[in-house]
């Protein structure tokens, strides 16, 4: 017991620390966009071009099914009505009836080949990694995120506001209520906000490379239509373009672990100015390639 009281004495102060370190971010407040809200059924706004896509495709196949659904009770209805003993006290005594077996075969298929036209192409848009203006790379680990810039030669790790990381137990207390003021989040963001997020411009094409340290992980942000597994050893690809600037909140997605639960994802999407102010902050905080170094190399 005394030995955990001071394991978690030194990560106060160490996360005391680092939260002073964080006192020169430029990026300030952003207003939260993407996140769970109580008692909610729907999706998150779409911040991407994917998710609205994603959101539309649901509510098409959405208005199919209920169609179908509809239409085979009715059906059912219908035959316990028609044919039910007092009403059908003769049974026919056929067993075929060609055309309604065609019809039920070909009527299925045709339903599929027309959700097929309309969602393999965004299947196919989601797959299809664009040529990025920015690369970031980002590995899971047991129980949290870590992300690098490769272009610019830094990385940092990002941990839940209350992780033992940062000094608490997964649980709310006065302590992460505190850290949690401090980084501009209220109760309602506990287990959703993150130490330390990934800074991304607006209207820029994202490319994140997603891989996994230990257990397979998933990156996932609702709000923007994203979702890719992190499996050690390998390296996947995602793609999104934000289009609204804000905090975005996502989630592991993969049963990783005792902690699973504990690992959201935290993403803010700013201005290109802020992003260039928050770059040269980044560089200089976790010892990156100075801007100069990085452009030049680049040319060649």
């Amino acid at each position: 017991m005394r030995a955990r009281t001071l394991l978690t004495a030194f990560a106060s102060l160490f996360y005391g620390a680092a939260a002073l370190a964080q006192d020169g971010n430029p990026v300030g407040d952003l207003p939260i966009i993407g996140a769970p809200t109580a008692s909610g059924i729907g999706f998150q706004p779409a911040a991407t071009s994917l998710a609205r896509d994603l959101q539309w495709l649901d509510g098409m196949v959405l208005v199919i099914i209920t169609v179908i659904t509809i239409f085979v009770i009715g059906l059912l209805g219908f035959v316990l009505l028609r044919y039910n003993q007092k009403a059908n006290s003769t049974p026919k005594t056929f067993t075929h009836n060609t055309p309604l077996e065609i019809a039920w075969t070909v009527g299925p298929i045709l339903i599929l080949m027309f959700i097929g036209a309309f969602s393999l192409p965004i299947l196919f848009n989601q797959q299809e990694i664009p040529e990025g203006d920015i690369t970031i790379k980002t590995t899971g680990y047991q129980w949290y995120w870590g992300y690098e810039y490769p272009d610019h030669g830094f990385q940092f790790d990002s941990y839940m506001i209350g992780a033992p990381a940062t000094g608490g137990d997964n649980r709310m207390t006065e302590e992460v209520r505190a850290q949690l003021e401090a980084a501009g989040y209220t109760e309602d963001e506990f287990r959703l906000a993150t130490d330390t997020a990934m800074v991304v411009p607006v209207g820029k094409t994202i490319v994140v490379q997603v891989t996994a340290a230990d257990v397979i992980h998933s990156w996932t942000v609702p709000a923007f239509g994203v979702k890719q597994d992190g499996v050690p050893g390998r390296l996947a690809e995602l793609w999104f373009k934000a289009e609204e600037e804000g905090v975005y909140f996502g989630q592991c997605s993969e049963l990783c672990g005792i902690s699973h639960a504990y690992m959201p994802i935290t993403v803010k999407v700013v201005s290109e100015e802020k992003y260039e102010e928050w770059l040269d902050w980044a560089i200089a905080e976790y010892g990156g390639t100075p801007r100069e170094v990085a452009d030049a190399s680049a040319a060649n």
